[in-house]
């Protein structure tokens, strides 16, 4: 069994180079219930277009509160 938590993020190509560039290795978003979330950037990676990374995501954590995966939804 995982935690859910389901959150939408805007950013542009240009802010996530700072994650290629290794200044940035994590990411803060605001959940749909108000929490503050922070997880690796790296993660984000694949839902990188020429565009940035729009939408909205669920991100799936273990009992521990460790990552497990995303998802965009």
């Amino acid at each position: 069994m995982s935690n859910v938590i389901k959150f939408s993020i805007n950013l542009s190509y240009e802010r996530f180079l700072s994650v290629y560039q290794g200044h940035a290795k994590y990411v803060v978003a605001k959940a749909f219930d108000g929490r503050n979330i922070q997880f690796p950037a790296e993660v984000l990676k694949p839902y990188l277009t020429k565009a940035g990374i729009y939408g909205n995501f669920a991100i799936h954590f273990d009992k521990q509160n460790k990552f497990k995966t995303l998802e965009k939804i």
